[in-house]
């Protein structure tokens, strides 16, 4: 499947880890656990972090990430670092030969993003754009109940998060984030890998913010009409001029419901309410870790592919051109153009 030379003789990926945040962590922790891998160096957004990170897990601290991309001793790069930054890093771990797993999104441009896909396929390597939302027990939950409602008429999915103060870091940042819906990416998959394809998607969000760079609040609301006559609605808000959160994914069909409420599951019918119940989201890095090592070695699928993850990311980018306009976009429009 890969041109896979030397690395994968050897008994252990040699990995290379661009961040130093929450992602990053899990994924070094994963890598610690796993005998066929073995962390070689890291590089993070400060010094200060990157050498902190480095002492911790006992490697090496780089100053910049055009070093990592090019070691010969790194086999597979991960990506876990600002959103803005992932398609530069990308292109160039790849162009050097090395296999990669991105956090979502895998660009913030549509068109690099395929760039990068057709790259992947060129250098036959492993390009793997993380979606830990389809491994979580709220989508196996979903997944395993859905056929009970039969048609499905009406999904709505809902993350509101308040804070405040609002933070002043990367996830606040227009430029470092991106539109919400790509920052945001699993909001959308979610859907798309439950029901398929979008015919339509409007889009309207509202930022409240006292600064240029940074927003303290961020509230974006999408309607999508799926091929199958689904409407679909998500809410997505963060920040200090939002009063109550909420996590909630309502899924209603011809023959009852299914209410996901934070962990807690219900599968509503005329005459009875079940409990579902919600397996945990603990140790969903070290099981996407597990899968795409287990696809090095031995060639086992993973769950889910970056054309899949892709085609999302044309979802919300039609989302943001949505926003912009404030006109309807017929997703056969976008993928006409691409």
């Amino acid at each position: 499947m890969y041109n896979s030379e030397a690395a994968l003789e050897k008994a252990r990926v040699r990995v290379g880890l661009v961040g130093t945040g929450y992602a990053a962590k899990f994924r070094a922790e994963a890598l610690l656990h796993d005998e066929r891998s073995q962390l070689i160096a890291v590089v993070g957004h400060t010094a200060e972090k990157t050498e902190a990170f480095a002492r911790e897990y006992q490697i090496e601290a780089l100053s910049c990430w055009q070093e990592l991309v090019e070691r010969e001793d790194i086999d597979l790069v991960i990506i876990s670092t600002i959103n803005r930054d992932h398609g530069a890093i990308a292109h160039a771990a790849l162009t050097n030969g090395k296999h990669l797993i991105v956090e979502y999104p895998l660009s913030l441009d549509v068109v690099e993003a395929e760039e990068l896909i057709t790259l992947a396929k060129v250098q036959q390597k492993l390009l793997h754009v993380e979606h830990l939302e389809l491994l979580g027990g709220l989508h196996q939950a979903l997944k395993q109940n859905l056929a009970k409602i039969g048609e499905v008429f009406y999904v709505r999915y809902s993350t509101i998060n308040p804070q405040n103060p609002a933070p002043r870091k990367w996830t606040y940042n227009h430029e470092l984030f991106g539109f919400p819906l790509i920052g945001a990416l699993s909001r959308l998959h979610r859907l798309t890998d439950l029901f398929g394809k979008v015919f339509t998607i409007n889009c309207h969000q509202r930022y409240w913010e006292i600064e240029p760079q940074y927003y303290q609040t961020c509230f974006c609301t999408s309607q999508l009409y799926f091929t199958s006559g689904l409407l679909a609605q998500i809410v997505y808000g963060k920040g200090e001029t939002i009063w109550q959160s909420e996590r909630k994914f309502e899924v209603h069909g011809e023959k009852g419901g299914l209410i996901f409420d934070g962990d807690t599951g219900l599968f509503i019918q005329p005459e009875e309410t079940t409990t579902i119940e919600v397996g945990p989201r603990r140790g969903l890095f070290a099981k996407d870790m597990s899968m795409v090592l287990d696809h090095l070695f031995d060639g086992t699928p993973l769950y889910v592919t970056p054309e899949e993850s892709l085609y999302t990311l044309k979802v919300a980018d039609a989302a943001q051109r949505a926003a912009q306009t404030g006109l309807t976009m017929f997703m056969k429009d976008t993928l006409d153009k691409s």
